[in-house]
């Protein structure tokens, strides 16, 4: 791989890797932290809202976020030829 293309595709990687924590933060602090009142207001299953995204919510996008990591980055291989 030629060194353009290394930078190019670390820079694609931090992309990546920004915008999935920024969603993983997004669901578990901002939601699971700072609105859990305010989503507590909503129920679903019996539940509230925010005791679910502290409690499961969290965790779930967490999991949901390695696939779509693994997803893009064997994409991403493929496109830069770097793929197993």
């Amino acid at each position: 791989m030629l060194e353009q293309d290394k930078k190019r595709y670390w820079k694609q990687n931090l992309k990546y890797v920004g915008v999935l924590l920024s969603i993983w933060f997004l669901v578990s602090f901002v939601f699971g932290i700072l609105l859990v009142d305010e989503l507590n207001t909503i129920q679903i299953g019996g539940f509230k809202l925010g005791f679910w995204f502290a409690q499961q919510g969290a965790i779930y996008v967490f999991v949901i976020i390695i696939f779509v990591y693994v997803y893009l980055m064997n994409k991403l291989d493929k496109k830069f030829h770097c793929n197993e």
